[in-house]
């Protein structure tokens, strides 16, 4: 529980306690737009992993299993309203903790409510059903189980709403929890539990927390044989070494993981629409977000039109203090990514992209202390080079031109990942030829960057397997049961499968 001193220290959330890690070792949080730490963390080990879910799975196997789906769906409901109650307060903290600027996370923590009143409309709606086979003296129907113990590994740019993706359905199913936020931003997640998850009437055990470092904490959870089920959203390399070590336990796993988005705007687009969008795309959130559009495939009838309307609006973006509302991009969440930016931009004009707006951190004196970045436009990108292939995960977009719908697609398709697409035009045709032909798990048409707790969410290729939100989302967190009962009283030859 986070003390009231200037460096605020926390602790793990396990069985309905606050603990500290085995070892007493910590870790700091730095907030981006100071550059300060300003709270610091148990270092949890393998130790306190095991703990955690061992503590998770007598839960599952306790009362948590036992208790009836409408049951559930009350509590889910409680989660619901305190969120409300405190939304303030965790968005405030997400912010300090990210940089996220205060203006999205003040509706984003609010829109959180809406997964868990969803999920608990769910809950008493998982059910089997009745299979007419074609064997006249056997019935046979399933069951929809909860697959157990659900290992969740949470990452820094959205950590409350990518958690609730993964808590809101996995409770609704009946599985209990633990989850290891990214050791950049844990401290949303543990004022979580503080906040919400203390005031209802969840089981102890139900929702457990452990901080610390990927490679140890995170393999720890990711290899652990006593979770049923893996949730992970990360980078691409990650989730490949998650679902490696998840292999060796035949552990389920769910990778929502990264993203080359491509924003296409068709000659026949509504201008400003269609720069409102690409800014959304990827100006917002700093870039730092899976569904990034961090291409943008411009027809040449309109590039130059396109490009002058967008560079003008881009040059104008407010950058500053995250907690201010008038503030549109604040800080990247540390250093080590804004090292990472800072690579990629040198490497385009390396391999001759021309950089039209930013590639650089602001000189303003205010800016200084903290990871800011200004928002960057390349032109002239060939899709070979590595800002056309490489998933940055900053305000960087690299600008391709097209000729024809054919074109556009084969573009749009040339890259390892599949997670999200904009399409704008006011042509329907094109819109939906356009939409099919993409091999990505979400295409947005004359609009980017909206999500509802109501539609499934995920990624094809490298960008993962599984979907999060929407109905499919308690796909992930049940496994099926067929039973079979013989009506007949009389069992025919034993030697033969009938």
């Amino acid at each position: 529980m986070p003390v009231n001193t200037a460096i605020q220290s926390y602790q793990m959330y396990i069985g309905g306690e606050w603990v500290d890690s085995e070892s007493h070792e910590t870790f700091d949080s730095i907030n981006p737009y100071t550059g300060e730490v300003w709270a610091t963390f148990p270092s949890a080990g393998a130790g306190d992993v095991d703990h955690a879910v061992r503590v998770a799975r007598k839960a599952f196997e306790g009362p948590w299993r036992q208790m009836v789906a409408s049951e559930r769906s009350r509590i889910l409901r409680q989660i619901a309203e305190a969120i409300g109650q405190h939304a303030e307060h965790l968005a405030t903290i997400e912010t300090r903790d990210n940089g996220k600027l205060i203006r999205e996370m003040l509706g984003q923590v609010k829109y959180l409510m809406n997964y868990y009143h969803y999920f608990a409309g769910a809950a008493d709606k998982i059910h089997g059903e009745v299979i007419p086979v074609d064997k006249p003296t056997m019935l046979n129907y399933t069951l929809r189980e909860p697959v157990g113990v659900v290992g969740a590994i949470v990452p820094w740019n959205s950590p409350l709403l990518l958690l609730s993706w993964k808590l809101a359905p996995a409770l609704a199913a009946g599985c209990t929890m633990v989850v290891k936020p990214a050791e950049q931003t844990s401290a949303s997640t543990l004022e979580f539990c503080r906040l919400v998850i203390d005031r209802v009437e969840l089981p102890r055990g139900v929702f457990n927390v452990v901080t610390g470092f990927g490679e140890r904490t995170g393999s720890a959870l990711a290899g652990h044989p006593g979770i049923d089920k893996l949730a992970f959203t990360g980078s691409s390399e990650t989730g490949k070494a998650v679902a490696k070590l998840a292999a060796d336990n035949h552990t389920r796993v769910t990778l929502e993981l990264g993203g080359k988005s491509p924003n296409i705007v068709f000659a026949d687009a509504h201008l400003d629409n269609a720069v409102n969008g690409v800014i959304k795309g990827i100006f917002a959130a700093t870039g730092q977000t899976c569904i990034a559009g961090s291409r943008l495939l411009v027809h040449r009838d309109i590039a130059e039109p396109l490009l002058t309307r967008l560079v003008e609006r881009a040059s104008r973006i407010k950058l500053g203090d995250p907690q201010k509302m008038e503030t549109e991009m604040g800080p990247v969440a540390f250093k080590e990514q804004l090292d990472k930016i800072k690579f990629y931009c040198r490497k385009g004009e390396e391999e001759g992209a021309k950089l039209i707006l930013g590639g650089r951190s602001p000189e303003r004196e205010d800016l200084k202390q903290g990871y800011f970045f200004e928002p960057t436009i390349f032109d002239h990108v060939s899709p070979s080079m590595k800002i056309a292939q490489d998933e940055i995960f900053g305000p960087v977009l690299a600008v391709i031109p097209f000729s024809t719908q054919e074109e556009a697609i084969e573009l749009a398709n040339d890259t390892i990942f599949g997670l999200g697409a904009g399409i704008w035009t006011q042509n329907l045709q094109t819109a939906h030829t356009v939409a099919k032909a993409l091999r990505a798990g979400t295409v947005w048409i004359n609009n980017y960057r909206v999500v509802s707790f109501a539609s499934p969410f995920g990624g094809y290729k490298a960008s993962g397997y599984g979907r999060e939100s929407g109905l499919e989302a308690i796909d992930e967190y049940t496994q099926v049961k067929s039973i079979w009962v013989e009506l007949a009283n009389k069992v025919d030859d034993p030697f033969i499968l009938s």
